[in-house]
């Protein structure tokens, strides 16, 4: 794999394609399976017993709504708070940001949620919203077509989201139209320009300290783009199948994750007038597809999810050491968020573990089920109401069953059990 800046951009000719199956899954067909029988293995659970038989938040049915659940003290005590539901099409993206929370789906339509109640939408020209990311008072939304749309809150109306463009923007589709050198093959016989996304745009991650803007797709590049004036400047080629995952870290660090199964590590050198990313290890190579990254920049550490339901994690010391395997899920993890101390992993299988870092192990806090679907996406926001309560957290989950629940999550929550690393 090469990684090319200035409009060299190359693709090989059969990309592979989508499908979707029963659950409104979508499904790469690639050589990677996303479901095997596997998943059913239980010698792969290292927790005593199944994580979700001993999870102490397990609801037995579907919780539509539940109010804050009081303790002696008066504070809010870890749970479901409560679902957010609107049947319009499946969850496939999240987006939070202090009292509002941004949803997006296989509609047309972007909800913005307060205080557990709808507040405002908008509508985008194309469905199925794969990624959000908020930077400022501007959003950014990747989209199936290709395409990242951006919109602006009215600073007189908070309900008011005015679109602002799509990158690329017209200008400089035009201003790269006009040299054919910009016109890469991304098909067979099909070229198209290589400031654009020639396939789904599945995921975004933004370095606001660089003022950068990463996006990633089935087109199996990632590109990078400078929020100052939305001008794209590289276009890596990254993997040999859809990239599933971009996340962009310490020490001007990228992680890429492909269905595949590999994951990237790309160094960026910035000047002033562009970047360029070029690969500077593969931290894994396997035959199930990775699905999901995160990093907590607090301990440097990277987490993988794939396919198979396990999650690998590396330790950044002097270099990326592989720190062990995660073993809670039956199914493939489709979501990843590091907060704080706690890595939450969602699954296939419905869903989510909890997990919290202590010295050398890990420990499954909890399983947080309830979720009817699988598990497509995950925020969070700080709870700056826990008081003397530790640090604590209000999760959200997206799901295919067209709902978002809403958790508190303390840090200090009851130990499962300590999930050995191998």
């Amino acid at each position: 794999m090469s990684s090319l800046g200035g409009g060299m951009l190359h693709s090989g000719q059969n990309l592979s394609s989508t499908s979707q199956n029963d659950d409104g899954f979508h499904v790469r067909s690639s050589s990677a399976s996303m479901f095997t029988s596997s998943f059913s293995d239980a010698s792969r659970m290292s927790c005593e017993g199944s994580p979700l038989t001993m999870s102490p938040w397990n609801q037995t049915t579907p919780f539509q709504y539940s109010p804050w659940t009081q303790s002696d003290d008066s504070l809010p005590q870890d749970g479901l708070i409560g679902s957010l539901v609107r049947e319009e099409g499946h969850i496939y993206s999240l987006a939070a940001t202090k009292d509002l929370l941004y949803t997006g789906s296989d509609s047309k339509n972007i909800r913005v949620w307060k205080n557990l109640k709808e507040f405002c939408g908008f509508k985008a020209s194309s469905g199925l919203v794969k990624a959000i990311v908020i930077s400022g008072g501007k959003i950014f939304t990747g989209h199936q077509d290709g395409k990242i749309r951006v919109w602006k809150v009215s600073p007189k109306n908070q309900s008011v989201h005015k679109r602002l463009g799509t990158l690329p923007t017209l200008k400089d589709i035009f201003k790269s139209s006009l040299k054919p050198s910009n016109y890469v093959e991304v098909r067979r016989r099909r070229s198209s320009l290589w400031i654009k996304h020639s396939d789904t745009v599945s995921c975004m991650s933004l370095d606001e300290g660089s003022g950068l803007l990463y996006t990633a797709s089935w087109d199996r590049t990632f590109k990078v783009w400078r929020l100052s004036d939305s001008k794209c400047l590289e276009s890596v080629i990254a993997h040999e199948d859809a990239v599933n995952s971009v996340v962009s870290s310490w020490e001007d660090t990228v992680f890429t994750g492909s269905a595949d199964g590999t994951v990237k590590v790309w160094k960026r050198d910035q000047n002033g007038k562009g970047t360029k990313h070029t690969l500077f290890r593969t931290l894994l190579q396997q035959e199930c597809a990775v699905t999901a990254l995160a990093v907590n920049t607090s301990n440097s550490t990277v987490y993988c999810g794939s396919s198979d339901g396990l999650l690998n994690f590396w330790e950044h010391d002097s270099q990326l050491s592989h720190g062990g395997v995660l073993k809670g899920h039956k199914l493939a993890v489709l979501c990843l968020m590091a907060a704080g101390n706690l890595v939450f992993s969602g699954s296939a299988d419905k869903t989510i573990c909890v997990w919290r870092r202590d010295g050398t192990t890990h420990i499954c806090l909890s399983v947080l089920t309830g979720h009817t679907g699988p598990v497509k996406c995950l925020a969070a926001e700080e709870d700056r109401d826990s008081f003397n309560r530790g640090k604590r957290w209000i999760v959200y989950s997206g799901s295919l069953d067209k709902s978002v629940k809403v958790w508190g999550v303390s840090e200090m929550g009851p130990d499962m059990a300590k999930v050995q690393t191998q």
